[in-house]
């Protein structure tokens, strides 16, 4: 896609592809600690995607500016969302399919992204083949919105999060009822008359 639009840019091309995996290490790292904070699953992942879907509006309509250093911010802020959107999919999958294995998840998950990564970019580049780069971002864009408004009609059933408090109120409340015999001890010793004098 760049080089198509920016002959000649070979290196350039390489710096956008690592401008995108810098920010989507640090798109990872800052919607986990998002998410471990709030636990807020279907409204995090939601918005990711739905920002996912504008980066790569941006990104497919500022492509043709002319301007390279746009594209490097789009194509980043692009690479932030869509990388950073990875672990939330994972922990929102492993909260809707608790009690099964979060590997599971994970690993269909990450199956399917390859699976569906691979029919993407086949037919993304016979798009931009047999039309233009742009064609083959809208395409993209249509299947981000498609997935926007699945994710949107996700039920949130947190499970595992509902299972997690439901053992800590019991094992309070096994601690609450727990007696360490001190209390029957003494509630079980004689009590002596106060001695007359």
């Amino acid at each position: 896609m760049i080089i198509d639009q920016y002959p000649g840019e070979e290196v350039n091309a390489g710096r956008i592809g690592l401008t995108i995996v810098i920010a989507g290490m640090v798109g990872s790292l800052i919607c986990g600690v998002w998410l471990d904070r709030t636990k807020t699953y279907k409204q995090t992942t939601l918005a990711v995607y739905i920002l996912t879907l504008v980066g790569m509006i941006v990104y497919a309509a500022t492509l043709k500016q002319g301007k390279l250093w746009v594209v490097f911010i789009t194509a980043g802020s692009l690479g932030f969302f869509m990388t950073g959107y990875l672990p939330l999919g994972f922990e929102f999958a492993a909260e809707l399919t608790y009690p099964e294995s979060e590997g599971t998840s994970s690993g269909l998950l990450n199956c399917s992204a390859q699976v569906f990564g691979i029919i993407f970019t086949i037919c993304q580049g016979k798009i931009i083949d047999k039309f233009t780069t742009l064609a083959g971002n809208i395409f993209l864009c249509v299947f981000l919105l498609v997935g926007s408004i699945m994710t949107g009609l996700i039920k949130s059933d947190l499970r595992r999060q509902n299972a997690n408090r439901l053992a800590k109120e019991e094992a309070e409340k096994r601690m609450l009822e727990q007696d360490y015999g001190a209390t029957a001890q003494i509630s079980s010793q004689p009590k002596t008359p106060p001695s007359q004098t």
